[in-house]
């Protein structure tokens, strides 16, 4: 097994209110993303949090797929977002869609700040003959 882990923490979003509150819409968003960026999404659950004290309730994006998989949250109420993406690189190298997938998700979420993190996972097996 090998494979890259992404992740991102948006600070600051300025994107319009219901990317982080609609989580049809989100859930929508992610899968054009995803398709655009080569991946393929076989299952796909979006979930919308009831509000609370601290303001309306935020959204959890989750696409399983045949590479992997997408997680997206939402804290509207501190316009914050925290992204997740996974490919295994199996059966070929899917790296470059993996970020791919995350710079479009940045944009879509326009923060003012980012923190990305790259996890190479698993080990480079070689094929032995």
């Amino acid at each position: 097994m090998q494979g890259l882990h992404l992740t991102a923490d948006l600070h600051d979003c300025q994107c319009t209110a219901h990317w982080l509150l609609d989580a049809e819409a989100l859930g929508a968003a992610c899968v054009e993303a995803v398709e655009a960026a080569g991946l393929q999404c076989v299952a796909r659950l979006f979930h919308t949090f009831p509000a609370t004290a601290h303001g309306p309730g935020g959204v959890t994006a989750t696409l399983l797929l045949a590479e992997s998989h997408l997680c997206l949250h939402t804290w509207p109420e501190q316009r914050a977002v925290t992204l997740d993406v996974y490919v295994c690189n199996f059966g070929g190298d899917h790296s470059t869609k993996a970020h791919a997938l995350l710079n479009a998700l940045v944009t879509l979420m326009a923060p003012r700040h980012v923190e990305r993190h790259a996890l190479q996972r698993g080990e480079v097996m070689a094929l032995s003959s």
